[in-house]
């Protein structure tokens, strides 16, 4: 994914992109504001690496949590949703995972992400990922992902 393809198209479209992101810290929003001119598309970003920062600065409920734990598709669902409903983003981008190499479980392996995407017009989708290879892989292939949902929610 050209992330410079990625920005040209939302500004052709004239929408903005919020990230709310736990098993990245930050990376997405990384990829994103490295390419220069990139603040007319890219409006906003939180790193919500605790469930308390998810609860508090995304609307993440202390219920959803508790019942499905923070890596899962419906955490990944409502990070998007909060980030949506906290920004002026037309479309927010959410990840959620285990990047190991410790952490993981029979039920939630090392590697297993959850990506969600969420659009101003109440559309939303969450994809399971398992990826390999070791943390810096696995938060690798987390961004590339997320950057083509990105590129797909505009289709």
């Amino acid at each position: 994914m050209d992330v410079t393809d990625l920005l040209q198209r939302y500004r052709a479209l004239g929408l903005k992109i919020a990230t709310a992101e736990s098993c990245t810290g930050g990376l997405v929003a990384g990829t994103l504001t490295a390419i220069a001119g990139s603040s007319d598309v890219y409006e906003r970003g939180w790193v919500t690496y605790s469930n308390e920062a998810k609860r508090e600065q995304l609307g993440v409920s202390a219920a959803l949590l508790e019942a499905h734990g923070a890596v899962s598709a419906e955490v990944a669902e409502a990070m998007a949703k909060g980030a949506l409903h906290r920004s002026k983003a037309d479309v927010a981008i959410s990840v959620t995972g285990i990047a190991g190499p410790g952490g993981g479980s029979a039920e939630k392996p090392v590697g297993l992400v959850y990506i969600g995407l969420a659009r101003k017009d109440g559309w939303s989708q969450v994809e399971r990922c398992q990826f390999d290879g070791d943390r810096d892989a696995v938060r690798a292939q987390t961004v590339t992902r997320a950057l083509t949902h990105l590129y797909s929610a505009t289709v």
